[in-house]
């Protein structure tokens, strides 16, 4: 329990009843009379919007009462923003970090120096020394998908940096192109562990579903995340389901856009330009889901998906940063998952509390017997294509409570965890990838962005 880290004050709060957040955050802490309260990575997530849909699968698919998940979120929360600290501080030494417990009350930070441990362990996870920093597997990633572009990789098609093993992972359907493509990479044996597996991911489309879209009068995906480009509406869904000139119809065959740009293999990715008829809303399902941003969740964290032909579904976030391949080809910087998915629920959206994740491309099993998905992180989809992610309009903070905004931190651009800003003349560390919007600015947002 990362409670078991915290100093008597935090300690006596949580026999208290109160949620990991007060710990992680250090909004426990005493302050002077009058200051305002430091805001929570909870609040500013607004984990509290998560839509009952999301909770009640949540409750069945990880097997929690909904106090259980709403708990969850919250934690998940503050272990992002503990994560992205301890990340600036560590530096090179950084191995990765991770959640864990039915709660997600434990974060672990992974080191490669022991010297780091008493700071891990002041900021109430727990740490663990190891091997290889973060930045030496994800180097050794992308040789082997550098390697991965020049030969076949059918009977080695998922591969992946596991920071709680600190290793970078190859589930292989045989275990000497396993070998074969690690030494094509120049990969050393002491970073990399081989699975063997029978996984064999395919793109997930073709099927009815309660928000399906049509793809010229013929195959079915469903819809991403609503976004604008300028005044322009759509929505990003996955390349796979489309190419660009291609015509879509939403679920009542009534003409709805065009896909404007899209990538696969290589990424999944594209977006879509709605016509007139049709209005980005920051909801997901056509329900109460409503999204307010696109932090990115930490390994371990929970993790849930709509699509139009399972509904909605949950599991956990088990690797960022993974490569997949399919018979059309690999597929890199997707994210492997828990949850399960099916033909049909292709495109769909990925979303963690209120926060969008990303969309549905691929992955192994079903809704039945269980399976692995993958898919697209919906950040680079913004950043790549320009778009402006829609979500609900309010956000923590008065964009003019800190003075003179001017600085280089701007609304509707994709920060990436480590990144630096100024902002009313001060300078900010980004601690957590995600999309810039109004109302988020680096003083509002203490889980988003440190002041340096």
């Amino acid at each position: 329990m990362l409670q078991r880290h915290l100093t008597a004050a935090c300690a006596a709060a949580a026999a208290a009843g109160a949620l990991l957040v007060a710990g992680l955050s250090g909004s426990a802490s005493a302050r002077p009379s009058g200051v305002p309260a430091t805001p929570t990575a909870a609040g500013t997530l607004r984990t509290d919007a998560a839509p009952p849909a999301l909770l009640r699968a949540l409750e069945r698919d990880l097997g929690l009462t909904r106090q259980q998940a709403e708990r969850r979120l919250a934690n998940e929360a503050e272990a992002g923003a503990t994560s992205g600290r301890l990340r600036a501080a560590l530096g090179a030494h950084y191995a990765g970090s991770w959640v864990r417990g039915a709660e997600s009350d434990t974060l672990t930070v992974a080191t490669t120096d022991p010297a780091d441990v008493p700071a891990i362990r002041a900021r109430g996870a727990a740490a663990r020394v190891v091997d290889h920093s973060l930045t030496a597997l994800d180097a050794a990633k992308a040789r082997l998908d550098r390697a991965a572009a020049r030969r076949a990789t059918t009977d080695t098609p998922v591969w992946y940096v596991d920071v709680p093993s600190n290793a970078l992972v190859v589930r292989a359907v045989r275990t000497d192109a396993a070998r074969s493509l690690l030494a094509a990479a120049h990969v050393d044996a002491s970073l990399a562990r081989t699975v063997k597996s029978a996984e064999h991911p395919r793109p997930l489309y073709d099927l009815h579903g309660g928000d399906a879209y049509y793809i010229d009068n013929s195959t079915r995906c469903s819809i991403g995340f609503p976004v604008t480009r300028g005044s322009q509406q759509g929505f990003a869904t996955a390349g796979h389901c489309g190419r660009a000139g291609s015509t879509t119809t939403g679920s009542n065959r009534v003409a709805q856009g065009t896909f404007q740009a899209s990538v696969f293999p290589g990424n999944d990715m594209a977006w879509v330009a709605a016509n007139a008829n049709w209005t980005a809303t920051p909801y997901v399902n056509g329900s109460s889901a409503q999204v307010t941003g696109s932090a990115q969740a930490t390994v371990g964290s929970s993790v849930c998906r709509s699509g139009s032909t399972t509904g909605w579904h949950c599991g956990t976030v088990q690797q960022l940063n993974s490569s997949v391949t399919y018979q059309e080809g690999t597929v890199t910087g997707v994210t492997r998952t828990s949850v399960c998915a099916e033909p049909g629920d292709s495109g769909g959206s990925f979303i963690s509390g209120s926060q969008a994740q990303g969309v549905t491309s691929g992955g192994t099993g079903n809704c039945t017997s269980g399976g692995t998905t993958y898919f697209q992180p919906v950040n680079p989809i913004l950043q790549s294509y320009g778009l402006t992610l829609k979500t609900t309009a309010t956000g923590p903070g008065d964009p003019g409570d800190p003075g003179d905004p001017g600085g280089t931190w701007a609304a509707g651009t994709v920060y990436q965890a480590g990144a630096t800003v100024t902002y009313g003349g001060a300078a900010y560390r980004c601690l957590q990838t995600h999309q810039a919007q109004q109302g988020w600015e680096p003083p509002n947002t203490p889980a988003l962005w440190q002041r340096q």
